[in-house]
């Protein structure tokens, strides 16, 4: 008698299935604390391994591809491109998230003495240091004294701005450089590999992270937040399908396939609201989608600098709803003064813990906001900060895309080639 080989469960059903028993587990144990003790150990190690393989990974991507772009020339073109591009999406964002919370209002008529307030001294501190740096400062700290020290601390300003220039380095090289090149692509695609390996491990992170976000803070603790979790979540999706949608449409792509695509990517950076967990792997799919080493290498890791299109739509909501809250009307004036200040301060913070309180804090108190108001929403920032995550990488994996048209640089036989294996491979899982 012939028996039926069971089809594998793909990583996004498993990833879906860690998300559901978490919050089922969260929430039958909401309260214990002994939940928090066993699983956060659990999902720590997930994202440490995670982030572990990020620097390696932008280092040598960086160097292979600048090594690979050509003359300096070349390269500016491709920087001031994509910086370009970034500051008008992110424009873009900001006023989306003015708007919506204009139009929705989420924080009118809330009583303060009904919210819980959670510490936020760890932000504080943090905006402390950054704000004791001068605007000149911060651009002298771009230049690393010592890679690996920034290497260590996760300053990807630092590294992005050592990997071209040793990139560069190696490509005016010549054949010389040749050597340097086959090692860092070796070194390259066992760290992809290697991406593969800890990828298994994700439904298990997963479940621990989700676990005990919700055993922690309980359903019921969203209480009157829920108006501004639900007006984010909505202008999230609207903003992605409306605004991307329509970019993705000139890329020569359809919102459905990108989704179909990235499926795997978007739950899991939902799931732990992290986008450096997918960022191996969207470069590896990217590549495979057409776009050049070098315009992935580039714009990719660049972008989780300076494109974080949903950290921006949020810390602008965010704002309003705590004026809001304080009834304190602002104007239009005052509001684009919020814009302008938003644009400076979210550029370059991608490697600071909790970047969009940090950034909402070097805020507020510029357009008469009270900053303390952020701690009536620090309980359910991770809820929120899963949502706009998703928005971040979608952002930062559709400018590659962008940016390779823009430079006449995207295959488009092998992006539809891609795309139809990758509609095959579900036909076939779900048959």
């Amino acid at each position: 008698m012939a028996t039926t080989k069971r089809k594998p469960i793909g990583l996004a059903w498993q990833i879906l299935i860690g998300l559901i028993l978490g919050i089922t587990v969260g929430g039958v144990f909401y309260g214990n604390p002994h939940v928090a003790e066993w699983l956060k150990p659990i999902g720590d190690i997930f994202i440490r391994m995670m982030k572990m393989i990020v620097v390696p990974i932008v280092f040598t991507t960086i160097v292979l591809g600048v090594s690979s772009v050509g003359s300096p020339k070349s390269l500016g073109r491709l920087g001031v491109k994509t910086l370009g591009y970034f500051t008008i999406v992110t424009m873009i964002a900001i006023f989306t998230g003015l708007f919506a919370a204009n139009l929705v209002e989420p924080g009118a008529g809330i009583n303060m003495a009904t919210l819980d307030k959670t510490d936020i001294s760890t932000y504080v501190e943090t905006e402390e240091t950054t704000q004791d740096q001068g605007l000149v400062e911060k651009v002298v700290n771009i230049v690393p004294t010592n890679i690996l020290d920034a290497m260590v601390r996760g300053d990807m300003l630092a590294i992005i701005f050592f990997s071209v220039l040793f990139g560069l380095g190696v490509g005016f090289a010549g054949e010389k450089g040749l050597p340097v090149v086959r090692f860092f692509e070796g070194v390259a695609a066992a760290m992809f590999n290697l991406v593969n390996i800890v990828m298994k491990f994700a439904p298990i992170g997963v479940f621990a992270l989700i676990g005990v976000t919700v055993s922690t803070f309980g359903i019921e603790s969203l209480g009157s937040l829920f108006k501004l979790i639900g007006t984010l979540y909505v202008t999230a999706l609207l903003f992605m399908v409306i605004v991307f949608g329509s970019i993705m449409k000139w890329v020569g792509i359809r919102v459905s396939d990108f989704v179909r695509v990235f499926k795997d990517e978007l739950l899991l950076t939902y799931s732990t609201a992290s986008s450096e967990t997918v960022l191996p792997r969207v470069m590896e799919k990217l590549e495979k989608m057409g776009v050049p080493k070098s315009i992935v290498s580039f714009v990719v890791p660049t972008g989780y600098s300076f494109n974080l299109d949903g950290s921006a739509l949020y810390q602008a909501m965010a704002a309003l709803f705590i004026a809001q809250m304080y009834d304190i009307n602002l104007s239009i004036g005052t509001q684009l003064t919020l814009v302008f200040v938003l644009m400076l301060t979210s550029k370059g913070m991608a490697a600071v813990p909790g970047v969009s309180f940090v950034v909402l804090l070097a805020t507020l108190g510029t357009v008469g906001i009270p900053p303390e108001g952020l701690a009536f929403i620090a309980g359910i920032d991770r809820i929120m900060d899963m949502m706009r995550s998703v928005v971040n990488v979608t952002g930062n994996t559709l400018a590659s895309l962008v940016i390779a048209k823009w430079e006449g640089v995207l295959d488009s036989d092998q992006l539809d080639a891609f795309m139809s294996t990758e509609g095959k491979k579900d036909q076939i899982k779900s048959a």
